[in-house]
């Protein structure tokens, strides 16, 4: 019997769950976030947004099918394409033009989060990557689907932060998680002990990466 995807968060079960029920996560289920917190957090996903495109880029130079080629080119078509024109829209009804997101300076937990996925695909293989890139795509629909689970979470025009909530709970997102869920669950399924040890470490490091991104989020008010 092999591994799946959920032995990597097994391996760190902790780190997990401070990750999808991190503060940020459980104000912006509450919509009591600070209105500053969570327009910092918007400008600096745009930048993670681009470095998550390369990072597809970089599954296409790394694929050794064809099957996976397509994968990463869609990929990265669905960002360039499409995600970055809804978050610039997105950013827009927050106040923020394409201009200002054009300017931004990046914060360090962006810096270190995004540099530590590309430098783990430059040094490893196309399931290296894949690793270090599932806190965030895969990640992020679980904290959608967790925080429809809680009793705390408004929905609607009570939350300002409904949009977010939907936009990972929709069958778009969902779709996309559940194909990398599939992709991995293949891959791990043939790795040996040794290397799903190496592959835990990537998962950690990258899953406390993004618990300082939300932490950058939370603790910028302004």
């Amino acid at each position: 019997m092999g591994y799946r995807f959920d032995d990597l968060t097994a391996a760190c079960q902790d780190d997990w769950r401070r990750y999808v029920e991190h503060d940020f996560v459980r104000q912006l289920g509450a919509g009591s976030l600070a209105q500053g917190a969570f327009r910092h957090y918007l400008q600096q996903d745009y930048l993670f947004l681009i470095h998550f495109a390369r990072a597809y880029a970089l599954a296409a130079y790394k694929s050794r099918t064809l099957a996976d080629l397509r994968q990463a080119h869609e990929g990265l078509k669905a960002i360039v394409d499409v995600e970055l024109g809804l978050h610039v829209g997105y950013c827009r009804d927050w106040g923020i033009d394409e201009a200002d997101l054009a300017r931004l300076p990046e914060a360090k937990a962006t810096l270190a989060y995004t540099r530590y996925v590309l430098d783990t695909g430059n040094r490893g293989d196309l399931l290296d990557l894949h690793v270090a890139l599932a806190p965030c795509l895969i990640g992020y629909g679980e904290i959608a689907n967790w925080l429809n689970a809680q009793a705390f979470t408004v929905r609607g025009e009570a939350n300002p932060y409904d949009a977010w909530i939907a936009m990972y709970e929709g069958d778009d997102f969902q779709g996309a998680m559940r194909a990398e869920l599939e992709w991995l669950d293949a891959r791990l399924a043939d790795v040996t002990p040794a290397r799903f040890q190496e592959l835990s470490g990537v998962f950690r490091d990258a899953t406390r990466l993004e618990i300082d991104f939300w932490q950058m989020g939370l603790e910028r008010t302004d």
